[in-house]
């Protein structure tokens, strides 16, 4: 997954080439780590985080609509580490790429912003991508297993239920934080450092504590996100989500801690809830401190330029040109547009 960052945007065809190489790689490797804690329900063997659908919005966000193969190519090669392929596996293959690539048009739509600046940015990636086009994957994937025997038919929500889950969990953890190391911009000063450095070891102290205790506890990792939150905005709160969201999923995983004593059922209820609950917490809360700390910097910008004008006329001379504020080619006055998705946007069809 490291391999997903910011590129120029080749129009060669060996440009395009190597990025859907890339997110190939990077889905398969996600998925790796995804199928390494697995739990069966009604049967089915699921994840209750599925990395790859992280992975391939930020991808097609980052790199562009045209990547979509890549998606498709890293699901296959998923699939077919894990079984022989058969009729079922284009269901799956549909489902894994429609459904990324009906959250990144979605979000084009809203306008939305890969650098999470705005509010309405985070409730955009939870509502529109994460739980709205996800329902895509479940649905198709679920259903398919369903025609072709693979799955029960009174086994079909249950299966659903997790798949949903799985794919808007990666979405909202794996997402934004490759959204975030996409535009984060090093090195820290020191005293940044010192502070992230004690921050990561309360969260590696503090968070299997919490999971792992017998005594329900979990509750005590929210403030440590919202510490990283407030200080380290949305790349702290999501790694110190990740973390919490791994830990919580190894322990559900072998029925101990805060999940002992649960049938299965019960224990992917309990996991989700705790996970998204602590995703939800620490993008909103990051998209809200971003927003405000960039309306304090524009009306701190503004006060400047009003004493300037100021001190112009008092001096009896013309005040000095104001600058035209930057449009950049995706048609953000602020320059915060992807620079990737210049020769990607949809047709008026939707067709990319």
């Amino acid at each position: 997954m490291a391999v997903v960052v910011g590129i120029a945007e080749p129009r060669r065809p060996g440009g395009l080439a190597v990025r859907v190489v890339a997110v190939a790689a990077c889905y398969y490797a996600a998925a790796r780590l995804g199928l390494l804690r697995e739990l069966t329900v009604e049967g089915a063997v699921v994840t209750p985080i599925w990395p790859p659908t992280g992975v391939a919005v930020a991808a097609l966000l980052i790199f562009g609509l045209r990547c979509w193969p890549g998606v498709t190519l890293g699901a296959f090669l998923a699939v077919l580490s894990l079984t022989t392929p058969g009729v079922e596996v284009l269901g799956v293959l549909f489902g894994n790429t429609a459904a990324p690539l009906c959250a990144a048009l979605l979000l084009r739509r809203a306008g939305f912003r890969t650098d999470l600046s705005r509010l309405r940015d985070g409730l955009a990636l939870v509502f529109l991508a994460a739980l709205a086009a996800m329902l895509i994957s479940a649905t198709v994937g679920a259903g398919f297993l369903v025609l072709t025997d693979g799955l029960p038919a009174a086994s079909f929500w249950p299966v659903w239920l997790a798949w949903w889950v799985g794919d808007a969990m990666g979405v909202l953890i794996v997402t934004p934080l490759l959204l975030s190391l996409h535009r984060a911009r090093l090195p820290l000063p020191l005293g940044r450092w010192r502070e992230a450095t004690a921050l990561a070891v309360v969260a590696c102290l503090l968070v299997p504590l919490a999971a792992y205790s017998p005594i329900s506890t979990l509750f005590l990792v929210y403030p440590v996100v919202i510490w990283a939150a407030l200080r380290f905005q949305l790349v702290g709160s999501v790694l110190c989500a990740l973390l919490t969201s791994v830990v919580a999923t190894v322990a559900a995983a072998d029925g101990v801690g805060a999940f002992a004593g649960l049938d299965r059922i019960e224990v992917m209820l309990k996991l989700q809830a705790f996970n998204g609950a602590t995703a939800l917490t620490a993008l909103l809360l990051s998209a809200v401190i971003i927003e405000q700390r960039n309306t304090r910097d524009s009306v701190e910008k503004a006060c400047q330029e009003l004493v300037e004008v100021l001190e112009h006329l008092t001096a009896g001379e013309a005040p000095p040109p104001r600058p035209r504020p930057h449009t950049d080619e995706s048609g953000d006055s602020d320059g915060s547009g992807d620079p990737g998705d210049t020769d990607d946007r949809p047709s008026p069809s939707g067709i990319p």
